[in-house]
């Protein structure tokens, strides 16, 4: 292929009709991709089925892979290695082998969006987002519906009186609502409102959505992930005006929300359950194995065991898993796989944070996407299990692709400057020599 001709999916826009083709298809297949992961109550799940073909046909037609993006591959290789390693310690392989094999692939999906992202970051970006919002919508609506039972066949989208969508579980669903939300609400935030009325309508679906979940979890990184994408906006603006309108619309908006649960709770199946997740601890955090003494355990039991327990093996010890992301990399992933993803949340964090202020037109999607994988680092990984959640590898894709698109434009441009000053130098150094 010539250097004119259109890889798919790079960012040549010059070449052959068909190659112009390929780049509508690659965009195609990561929105559609994107959209699929709202949508996982059965496995294999769409977005793996679609998701494994498009890697291996965009690598053989030119995905291509930067340095910037190395040190998320290197880190979650070394993740799944200590997975891998820590099958020494088992004695039976067959549902541990699906578990790092989902592992490895959701991993590989994080290097994969790096890079598609890499190559286009706008425009891809933008996909992205849209794709998630669209997704999480028709989610949530699901959830919703089926909550008061309107949609036939409502037991599959509920479990234990809480609204769950197209999931398996309602702690997954309502984080997954989360980064949709942000999108949303920094929208609403930033615009005017004659200018978001579907912005509103859809932030409004979504959060009646992650209320009925009753996912405490979720709740907290729903209001964590929201004011600090508020916060985000409002440090970013430069307008005074957009400034106050932000914060007028954020008050405004929380009445709003105060008084949406206000009429919400005044349904006595949603009260109930209410008064019941409401509560910081519950019966099955306390007492004897309780989450927190599993987790006591599980630290002693790591620090004598460097390659781990293995997948399951602390639930089959115990009697439930570790629900803590920290102690499971250690526990399932060993030394290796937990202290490589504890250097890799510190790096992504370190390296994303001079991203925010950027002015870059995917910066928005970077705000948001910062501001929900925070929470799920300062609250999530303490309280629940997420090393196969989709919308947590993503977001590593996204934050990555942000870090290699701004290390790529800044070399780009030094390239630039250095041409032009070159022959600048020479001019000048002309007449002097005469």
């Amino acid at each position: 292929m010539s250097a004119a001709a259109i890889e798919l999916g790079g960012r040549t826009t010059a070449g052959p009709t068909r190659w112009r083709a390929g780049v509508r298809i690659a965009d195609a297949a990561v929105a559609a991709i994107v959209f699929l992961g709202g949508f996982v109550i059965f496995e294999p799940a769409p977005y793996e089925l679609l998701l494994i073909p498009t890697i291996i046909v965009w690598a053989v037609f030119g995905l291509r892979f930067n340095l910037y993006t190395l040190p998320l591959t290197v880190l979650l290789f070394c993740y799944l290695a200590g997975g891998w390693l820590s099958f020494t310690q088992l004695d039976t392989f067959g549902k541990p082998f699906i578990y790092m094999a989902t592992t490895t692939f959701l991993a590989a999906s994080s290097v994969f969006f790096a890079a598609a992202i890499v190559e286009n970051p706008a425009k891809r970006m933008q996909l992205i987002r849209n794709a998630y919002v669209y997704s999480a919508v028709i989610a949530a609506a699901i959830g919703v519906l089926a909550y008061f039972e309107v949609l036939p066949h409502s037991d599959l989208f509920k479990r234990y009186d809480r609204a769950m969508g197209p999931f398996q579980d309602p702690n997954v669903f309502a984080p997954f609502l989360v980064l949709p939300l942000c999108f949303l609400a920094r929208d609403i935030l930033t615009r005017r409102l004659r200018e978001s009325v579907w912005e509103i309508g859809a932030f409004l679906i979504i959060l009646f959505a992650t209320l009925l979940a009753f996912s405490r979890a979720g709740w907290g990184l729903a209001v964590f992930a929201v004011l600090v994408t508020a916060y985000l906006a409002f440090a970013g603006s430069r307008s005074s005006l957009t400034r106050f309108r932000l914060v007028a619309y954020l008050v405004g908006g929380s009445a709003a929300v105060v008084l949406m649960l206000a009429v919400a709770i005044n349904i006595p199946a949603v009260r109930d359950l209410y008064v019941q997740r409401a509560h910081v601890v519950q019966d099955y955090d306390e007492g004897r194995l309780g989450r927190f003494e599993r987790q006591q355990i599980g630290f002693f039991l790591i620090q004598e065991r460097p390659f781990g327990l293995g997948p399951f093996q602390l639930g089959l010890m115990l009697g439930e898993d570790e629900h803590d992301m920290w102690l499971k990399g250690f526990t399932v992933y060993g030394w290796l796989g937990g202290f490589s993803y504890i250097i890799l949340v510190v790096w992504t964090l370190a390296a994303s944070v001079p991203l925010l202020f950027k002015p870059r037109a995917w910066t928005p999607i970077v705000q948001c996407t910062f501001a929900v994988y925070l929470g799920h680092v300062v609250l999530m990984h303490n309280v629940i299990d997420n090393d196969h959640w989709r919308h947590l590898f993503l977001m590593y894709g996204i934050l990555w692709g942000a870090i290699g698109a701004e290390r790529m434009t800044m070399r780009e441009s030094r390239r630039e400057e250095a041409r032009i000053a070159v022959p600048a130098a020479l001019s000048i150094a002309g007449p002097e020599r005469a």
